[in-house]
């Protein structure tokens, strides 16, 4: 199998706040040392990982750093990682959005990206004119988009407004449009970023068909970045963990989504829990989720409440709880719930402290972890019902009567 995508130590450098050198003479001799003798700028030298949660001494950072992958053709990858871990920077250094700083990237074929909303369109063009351009970039002679023409309208289901100028569009109108393009004219690598989340729930789940049909019977390679583990697992059969803009995992995706969901998440120190675990690593629908909190530094919850909330990837709120908590410091808070009756999918825990009347936060609600819940065959119909379809499976008894 031919390789289709290939990074080599590949990093990019943001430099924050003032975005010249501080004269113009360091400015000319940055550009004469990047541009006409290319090599690297050597005022990026020293800088330091993205890591939002603390701040930093330097006034570079790097949101990707010595990133090295190979993703071979008809390959399906999902980019997996928290805000800020370098997702949408590393789609856009292959869309050739933007350059990196450091290091390389070689394309075996061309590229089509779905980005943000609005990327590779011209306000003023109308949708049909906007086909034809993305076409014309990638290469393409207008008889073969000719051939694509009626196919992509139909995906988009924007056809009566086809003619009218996309700067009249909704952001849903904008994506819906500009997936059938990226999914429909010929090109050999498709990159799309979470920006599908715009669209609503019926168009995510065609989409999702066609990435499917892309990878497995069309042969091409998928890159797809998003917040949807559940969406990972069912397109992807590789992934890629970034963290600080650092690989921490790749290989098999659903390794790497246990990497994500089931390691323990270590917190920043501006928090007032230290880590937070599960005890069963591997949930599923029905059964209870047991959870170890470890307060930092002995935390004084001083007589207030925790409060405990699991919301869903799409962030609806499904359970919330409170604790009544001690008036002294403690180690660690254990929890077990009762048998979680939810769908398939990947959920979100979250943990902040009021006082007792629930007047005031003492710490508001911070993310702790996450775990996916695999689902079962609960109503024995043939089929496992994902968070898309619903959010609780519940037992009940039935009869049928004539």
């Amino acid at each position: 199998m031919s390789i289709a995508i290939k990074a080599e130590n590949l990093s990019k450098a943001y430099q924050i706040g003032q975005i010249g050198t501080g004269t113009i003479s360091r400015d000319i001799e940055r550009w004469w040392i990047t541009k006409v003798m290319k090599k690297e700028d050597p005022f990026l030298k020293v800088g330091e990982i993205n890591d939002r949660s603390s701040k930093g001494e330097s006034d570079v950072v790097w949101s990707l750093k010595d990133i090295n992958f190979e993703i071979e053709q008809g390959d399906a990858v999902g980019i997996i990682g928290k805000n800020g871990a370098g997702k949408s920077t590393l789609l856009k250094l292959l869309s050739r959005v933007t350059s990196p700083t450091t290091g390389k990237i070689k394309l075996n074929g061309r590229v089509a990206s779905l980005l943000e909303v609005g990327t590779g369109f011209h306000p003023e063009l109308t949708g049909r004119e906007n086909i034809y351009l993305n076409g014309a970039i990638l290469g393409m002679r207008k008889q073969e988009i000719d051939r694509k023409l009626d196919e992509i309208i139909d995906f988009s289901g924007v056809e009566r407004y086809i003619d009218t100028p996309v700067k009249r569009y909704s952001s849903g109108m904008f994506v819906r449009l500009a997936f059938a393009i990226a999914a429909h004219l010929e090109s050999e690598i498709l990159i799309v970023d979470e920006v599908l989340a715009v669209g609503d729930m019926d168009f995510q789940n065609k989409c999702m068909g066609k990435m499917e049909d892309i990878g497995t019977k069309e042969g091409r390679t998928v890159l797809f970045v998003s917040h949807n583990l559940t969406n990972i697992r069912q397109l992807c059969k590789s992934g890629i963990l970034l963290v600080n803009g650092q690989i921490q995992s790749k290989g098999n995706a659903r390794n790497v989504l246990d990497d994500y969901t089931h390691s323990s998440t270590k917190l920043s120190s501006n928090g007032f829990v230290k880590n937070f675990s599960l005890e069963n690593q591997h949930i599923l629908s029905g059964q209870s989720l047991k959870m170890l909190l470890k307060f930092q530094n002995d935390y004084d919850l001083n007589n207030n409440k925790v409060l405990v909330r699991i919301r869903d990837e799409r962030n609806i709120n499904i359970i919330r709880f409170e604790i009544n908590a001690p008036r002294r410091k403690v180690h660690n808070l254990r929890i077990e719930t009762e048998p979680l009756v939810l769908t398939q999918g990947s959920y979100h825990v979250d943990i902040g402290l009021t006082d007792q009347k629930n007047t005031r936060w003492i710490k508001n609600f911070i993310e702790v972890g996450r775990f996916a819940l695999t689902g079962l065959d609960t109503y024995g119909v043939g089929r496992i019902f994902t968070n898309k379809m619903a959010i609780i499976t519940p037992k009940f008894d039935y009869s049928f009567e004539d």
